[in-house]
């Protein structure tokens, strides 16, 4: 397989961005080691519905429908489905590498023997945006597709109908459809031929998807109205005052949440690299624990509204327990009390740890010594992004197909 920058002397542009993008990717959000996944979700999904954090590149959104459409077409039977389109995924890998843009190309180091495959990444995407109108998960659609076979064939047996009646009245039968009707097809030569980059007409169909699915999110507001940002945060958007009042709100509680909740990562680390008498890290962890409080808005933090982020956050697809809540407040009242050292006071350390335990049970870092002695020396250390790094590429190959002068990619 082809170094990955192995074409970069031939295309200085193409270059810039892919390396730009990498960066991007090492910028992935950190493991959940406290139960915050809930809340952390619950902001992104209403921020930037329909991404995730192993999304790569935009143009996936349309390659796996093209993929699945060509295989509607030749009618393939429920038994050979789900292989034939693993297979035709897997056959994608060569092409896209053969590319001048390989940064986040599936398979790109594993080949075609990568685990997880584009469908099932963007699946979930595809049904938030509208592009994907069948209501199944991809395993039953799998199993199913001679359902949609046959009201196809209903659904056009019907339409016949009609037209030898003379009925002329416009109908819209949606029965049998799978993708949305507008979307663009598979340009010339695919798959055999195919990059990331995006036509107008096919950056234009994401966009009316985008803003016609969720017209009041952020993700819609950026993808409509702004140029793409290099910024580490959302929050950080040069065009922050342009925001809604609802975005700039929402923005505001998951700032806080991430810069709060981050101390608390801090100090899980420093107690388990003091577990490990590992001095190098207690060392480097006691360091970003002190930047950490004195660069929070200390004033912001006194003043949050507990209330109004529950409220923002619950009832939003995600499971926020009541012990989660605690946990946070508990948390985040011990840093509003301003007079303790939340790395060495023995109620704050004491909360880290019960939370910790209570999560992974008999797996804890605290009662499992082999647990603990495979511990890398970091874990769960990096900022809640809210997936901002992967939507930060998103938006930059849609503002790229929206502005190609001829259409063509």
């Amino acid at each position: 397989m082809p170094s990955l920058l192995a074409w970069v002397d031939h295309d200085s542009e193409a270059r810039d961005r892919t390396l730009r993008i990498l960066a991007l990717f090492q910028e992935r959000e950190s493991r959940d080691e406290l139960g915050l996944g809930g809340v952390r979700d619950s902001f992104a999904d209403q921020l930037f519905p329909g991404t995730s954090t192993i999304q790569t590149r935009l143009r996936y959104m349309l390659i796996v429908p093209w993929i699945y459409m060509g295989l509607e077409e030749e009618r393939i039977p429920a038994s050979e489905f789900a292989q034939r389109a693993d297979t035709a995924e897997r056959n994608l890998i060569e092409p896209l590498m053969a590319s001048d843009d390989l940064a986040g190309v599936f398979g790109r180091t594993a080949g075609r023997r990568v685990k997880r495959l584009p469908s099932s990444v963007y699946w979930a995407g595809l049904g938030t945006w509208g592009i994907r109108t069948v209501p199944y998960s991809q395993d039953e659609y799998h199993r199913r597709i001679g359902e949609v076979y046959r009201a196809r064939d209903a659904a056009e047996q019907k339409a016949g109908e009609r037209t030898r009646r003379g009925d002329d009245r416009e109908v819209t039968e949606l029965a049998g459809q799978t993708w949305h009707p507008r979307i663009p097809g598979p340009p010339e030569g695919f798959p055999d031929e195919i990059d990331f980059a995006l036509t107008r007409e096919e950056a234009s169909f994401l966009l009316d998807r985008i803003h016609f699915s969720h017209p009041d999110s952020l993700l819609s507001h950026l993808a409509r109205n702004c140029e793409p940002a290099d910024v580490e945060a959302p929050w950080l958007h040069p065009d922050y005052a342009g925001f809604s009042p609802a975005q700039e709100e929402l923005l505001h509680h998951a700032r806080l949440f991430s810069e709060v909740m981050h101390g608390a990562s801090l100090v899980y680390n420093i107690l388990l690299a003091e577990l490990r008498n590992w001095a190098d890290r207690i060392d480097e962890h006691r360091q970003a624990f002190e930047e950490w409080h004195q660069g929070l808005a200390h004033k912001e933090v006194a003043d949050w509204d507990l209330a109004r982020l529950w409220s923002l956050t619950m009832d939003h697809g995600h499971t926020i327990t009541a012990r989660t809540r605690a946990f946070v407040e508990s948390w985040a009242r011990m840093f509003k009390d301003g007079s303790l050292d939340l790395a060495d006071d023995e109620s704050a350390r004491r909360t880290i740890q019960v939370r910790e335990t209570s999560l992974k049970r008999a797996r804890s870092r605290f009662r499992n010594q082999r647990a603990l002695d495979q511990w890398g020396g970091r874990s769960g250390v990096g900022r809640l992004l809210y997936r901002w790094p992967n939507v930060s590429i998103l938006l930059e190959d849609l503002y790229r197909g929206l502005n190609e002068e001829d259409g063509n990619a």
